[in-house]
């Protein structure tokens, strides 16, 4: 005997039926006193602030790290803050100069940049090369000129 012989599907389309007045609609279930279209303006943007928590929590550098006072927890969240903040400059820095990568792609080809100091010992002058070596890094040689960051900074 085979266990699907046992076996009976049905579809039932009274269920489907009443379940489709619920289609397209989202319901928002909270605690508040805010009127409702104030509580839908909120969660409304909730994907921003979901994409900055991903942004700040996802680097595997920053986690995982355990707070027991709250004077720590403040701290941690002040640093994910100001990382966010550097992120979305970076963002619109990189945007509003045509270089149309990620901020985590440029931080990847940027990594693998060196650039090397070196102080003449006679005259104690600081020479600095930056060594632009591949394609990649030529996408992103702009960042690495001192007068490139004058010009954002103005």
């Amino acid at each position: 005997m085979n266990i699907s012989d046992n076996v009976k599907v049905t579809v039932n389309a009274e269920k489907i039926a009443e379940d489709a007045q619920w289609d397209g609609l989202k319901g928002y279930l909270t605690n508040t006193d805010l009127a409702a279209d104030v509580v839908y303006e909120q969660y409304h943007d909730l994907w921003v602030i979901e994409r900055a928590y991903r942004i700040t929590s996802g680097t595997p550098e920053m986690r995982p790290i355990f707070h027991f006072t709250p004077e720590r927890i403040e701290a941690h969240v002040c640093i994910c803050f100001v990382a966010y903040r550097v992120y979305k400059e970076l963002e619109r820095i990189l945007f509003e100069n045509n270089i149309n990568m990620s901020v985590d792609k440029v931080l990847s080809i940027a990594k693998t940049i060196t650039s090397i100091r070196v102080k003449l010992p006679l005259s104690e002058q600081i020479i600095t090369k930056t060594m632009i070596l591949t394609a990649r890094h030529r996408l992103l040689s702009m960042l690495f000129d001192e007068q490139f960051w004058v010009r954002v900074s103005q």
